[in-house]
């Protein structure tokens, strides 16, 4: 049991784009995999926390980017949680290719009852002996996004499809990603800077849900949204 994970990984050619780098929604995919495959190794994996009634929530995740691997680099992901604060914990990520930093990340997360739908106190969740660091090693901030896209431009509409869903039922964290980048054209996805990119939940969805995407300047780069039909936003996407 160790309080950082280590991953050795290929970039294959299923997780690139049309520049043979690593996709963006990929290497969230990345993240995603490994914080579930460490807290497995905890005892706190999938398994064993819905035999609690439990079902850990992702509430935000910002990825800072320095460079794309190519395909076929072999590159090292750590991730590592942080020691909880009451109701929220966050888990960091780090891609490095021989000692050069790629891309640096970190996940708020909560856990929620699922009969109940609260958030559980973080207090015991992970295991008494593993000392978990309190420092961040990537202290950058989240950022605020105005919930408010009404005059923002359309992008398009998604319906949420079978294949989006996770095991929860809703609709897997990274599927909204793709579901985003996947109504922006080439021309636009180069215009927009990824760099620096923070993806926040808001409300979960379900298949048959239509979700209309809009987006807007900032002095820095572009903010997205994907809002159901009442308005309310699904997930809202910052990209400086």
């Amino acid at each position: 049991m160790e309080a950082q994970m280590t991953r050795e990984l290929i970039v294959l050619p299923s997780d690139c784009d049309r520049e043979a780098k690593l996709s963006v929604p990929d290497l969230f995919a990345w993240f995603m995999d490994a914080a579930t495959l460490h807290a497995q190794s905890l005892g706190v994996g999938i398994d064993e926390m819905l035999s609690r009634g439990q079902f850990w929530l992702a509430v935000k995740t910002k990825v800072h980017i320095l460079r794309r691997p190519r395909m076929l680099e072999t590159v090292s992901l750590f991730t590592r949680p942080l020691a909880p604060e009451k109701i929220r914990t966050l888990r960091e990520y780090r891609l490095e290719r021989e000692g050069e930093l790629l891309a640096e990340g970190k996940t708020e997360w909560a856990v929620i009852d699922t009969v109940t739908g609260r958030l559980c106190p973080m207090a015991g969740m992970f295991p008494a002996e593993l000392e978990l660091a309190k420092e961040p090693a990537y202290p950058a901030p989240f950022v605020r996004l105005d919930p408010d896209f009404s005059g923002a431009e359309p992008v398009g509409q998604y319906t949420v499809r079978s294949t989006d869903l996770d095991i929860g039922g809703h609709m897997n964290n990274v599927a909204y990603l793709r579901a985003v980048f996947g109504l922006l054209s080439g021309q636009a996805l180069e215009q927009m800077p990824q760099r620096e990119l923070e993806i926040i939940y808001r409300s979960p969805c379900f298949e048959g849900d239509v979700l209309t995407v809009r987006r807007r300047k900032t002095e820095g780069g572009w903010e997205l949204a994907a809002l159901l039909p009442d308005g309310k936003p699904a997930v809202l996407i910052s990209l400086e």
